[in-house]
């Protein structure tokens, strides 16, 4: 069981990128015939077969926009995978996803400013849950942070979301 809830791209932004990206392109599905891609709908591998797009997501862009934060220059777009039509979202999990023993991951904080607070990188080891509550405590104990992203270092793409308990 995981200490702190994780986020995935929220229903209104996939209504909209379904549409169009944050990049301001039309969505271009495709049937993933080998799966794997990593879903940020429902935070879960693709299975071969499905429909899905990559897209371009803001998700700090979308979080300020609903809080007035204003991030400048730490606004980043980057690629994600959705499915290509709705789903029923995240099941209920024992740990974080993508939480694969030996990748390394960006433990990124931001303030309620939007601006960058800090980050770490972070290998996950066997014990993927603690290691993610570790870092997501030592991220909270900052008074200031006021969310998490969490991000692939191979690719730089956004993968979850925590925020502030």
């Amino acid at each position: 069981m995981t200490s702190h809830p994780f986020l995935p791209v929220p229903p209104a932004a996939l209504q909209q990128l379904r549409s169009v990206d944050d990049a301001g392109r039309a969505r271009v599905p495709y049937t993933d015939e080998e799966g794997g891609a990593p879903l940020r709908c429902c935070l879960r591998p693709s299975e071969a077969g499905e429909r899905i797009a990559l897209v371009s997501y803001a998700p700090l862009r979308r979080w300020a926009a609903g809080t007035g934060a204003r991030p400048g220059a730490y606004d980043e777009q980057g690629p994600v995978f959705i499915h290509a039509e709705e789903c029923g979202g995240p099941l209920p999990a024992d740990g974080y996803p993508f939480a694969r023993p030996g990748a390394l991951r960006t433990v990124r904080r931001y303030d309620a400013g939007g601006r960058i607070a800090g980050g770490r990188l972070l290998e996950i080891p066997d014990d993927a849950t603690a290691a993610f509550d570790a870092a997501f405590a030592g991220a909270f104990a900052d008074p200031e942070v006021a969310l998490v992203h969490v991000r692939a270092v191979e690719y730089g793409c956004f993968l979850f979301e925590v925020r502030r308990p």
